[in-house]
């Protein structure tokens, strides 16, 4: 019988059984083989690419053999059980090292098992160091004990996939829980924002986003349109976009130290006065605002530092810092007309 080898192989890994620690219900079906056979050795061989591997033994101490001295590899290509009555008389065995030398096979049966899809994986075998035959009951219940390998092996299998798809539940079930648990911290985040923004306020947008600088254009987008449906802080949307981003930019570099790990919040909510009430929050230790440098001093002029908090209170019309400076709290208002007086030849002043 000619074998696919490839796809044999192929077929052995999906069982995940190579040089496993031995296993009660292989060891049974080893210890019955022997005992109705009446041989000193039997053995589950395990045919891999190039060893001959024993999942379990009897009457033997080696676990492996190579290939080239092995008796199974050759079982396994026939359909039904293989007989060496005396391997000293077998062309194919004759010099073998195991027949020449110890242990000095003689008598070797092999049963061969295949996979669920037919491909052959090794024998069910028994080995005697004398010439002998089976009895025609030995025969049948040698091959009925190979059958119940197969079995094994298919339940083995079926066993390791089954804890795989418990795992896999158990961690969809362990995210689940996680998710259920960050929704519910971000309802909490809601309201104890509510708490902090007046009770005519109207929270519009609650996000969190990590801290990654590329992330701030999806929020600024975001915010600026809700400020334009809500016609809120009209006139000063340009003070209210650089303001939050430098506000979410000195989150992310500052707070967060650019911890892609770490998450920001933004919360933004529109007053019945039409002013746009703006919280960013960052998990950092904070700052104290007080001692942040005056980037207009002269001694600072080449100074990085402090820009985006000058920035951010030149821009809108209250700024505050709470939790030692991990929340900036802004506020902007409707854009105040510029006084104009008109004079008699219709021409301003």
């Amino acid at each position: 019988m000619e074998l696919n080898e490839k796809a044999r192989v192929q077929a052995l890994r999906r069982y995940k059984i190579l040089d496993t620690d031995p296993e009660k219900a292989f060891d049974d079906l080893t210890i019955l083989a022997s005992s109705i056979c009446n041989t000193p050795v039997a053995l589950i061989s395990v045919i891999d690419s190039d060893r001959q591997w024993f999942k379990s033994k009897v009457g033997v101490d080696i676990s492996e053999t190579p290939l080239e001295v092995s008796f199974c590899a050759l079982a396994i290509k026939q359909p039904d059980l293989f007989v060496v009555p005396d391997a000293t008389k077998d062309p194919r065995f004759s010099s073998n090292p195991f027949v020449v030398s110890e242990p000095k096979i003689r008598f070797y049966a092999g049963a061969p098992y295949t996979s669920s899809d037919g491909h052959p994986l090794g024998t069910l075998c028994v080995v005697d160091t004398v010439p002998r035959q089976l009895t025609p009951n030995q025969e049948k219940a040698l091959l009925a004990l190979s059958r119940q390998v197969q079995a094994q092996f298919e339940l083995r299998k079926n066993l390791i996939e089954l804890r795989g798809a418990l795992e896999e539940r158990d961690r969809a079930e362990a995210e689940r829980d996680r998710t259920i648990v960050e929704l519910q911290n971000a309802l909490d985040h809601v309201q104890r924002l509510s708490g902090l923004l007046p009770a005519c306020s109207a929270c519009k947008l609650d996000v969190t986003i990590p801290a990654n600088p590329n992330a701030i254009n999806g929020v600024v987008d975001g915010v600026m349109q809700i400020a334009r449906e809500m016609k809120c802080a009209e006139g000063n949307e340009y003070q209210i976009e650089l303001a939050l981003r430098e506000a979410l930019a000195n989150a992310i570099v500052h707070g967060c130290e650019n911890d892609v790990n770490k998450k920001v919040e933004c919360c933004v909510a529109c007053t019945e006065n039409s002013d746009v009430m703006i919280i960013v929050r960052d998990p950092g230790a904070g700052f104290d605002p007080k001692a942040v440098p005056n980037p207009l001093a002269a001694e600072n002029l080449n100074s990085t530092h402090g820009r985006g908090i000058y920035l951010i209170n030149q821009l809108m019309d209250e700024v505050s810092f709470e939790r030692n400076g991990a929340e900036i709290r802004m506020r902007k208002g409707v854009a105040t007309p510029v006084a104009t007086s008109v004079s008699a030849t219709g021409t301003t002043g």
